[in-house]
């Protein structure tokens, strides 16, 4: 517990990190119609504090982008890359976009939907080991 303590208290939860209002109905849309590893990826292992209790947000508005997953206390965000992903234009615009948000202090986690879909434990795991691995750097 002394881990979230130090963390939450580091970052004001009045700060909106880079919150773009101007995002705000087109990101409101996309979570009413999040992709099949999105959802699972949020009922299963994200929403209500599941994982280690840090709250995660989704469809975030950040910078001039819209992540699928933030998490403010852990300046974290965590990308479900679906088959568009693959495409070389998409690469580049995501290759940018990560640079932008890594500048911003973000820590950017990508996950495919197969990953997601298909071992969703695996994804789990994974993450509670980053946090644990960044929770402990920051004590």
């Amino acid at each position: 517990m002394f881990c979230i303590f130090v963390i939450s208290h580091m970052i004001s939860k009045h700060d909106n990190l880079f919150y773009n209002k101007n995002l705000q109905s087109y990101a409101n849309s996309l979570r009413k119609e999040m992709t099949k590893a999105e959802a699972c990826l949020w009922k299963y292992v994200l929403r209500a504090r599941q994982l280690k209790g840090f709250q995660f947000r989704r469809q975030r508005p950040v910078l001039n982008y819209i992540a699928d997953f933030m998490c403010k206390e852990l300046m974290l965000i965590i990308e479900v890359d679906g088959i568009t992903h693959y495409f070389e234009e998409t690469i580049k615009k995501d290759e940018i976009r990560q640079k932008n948000l890594e500048s911003a202090g973000f820590t950017v986690l990508r996950f495919s939907d197969e990953e997601v879909l298909n071992n969703i434990h695996a994804v789990f795991n994974y993450l509670e080991d980053w946090i644990e691995k960044k929770t402990n750097l920051q004590i």
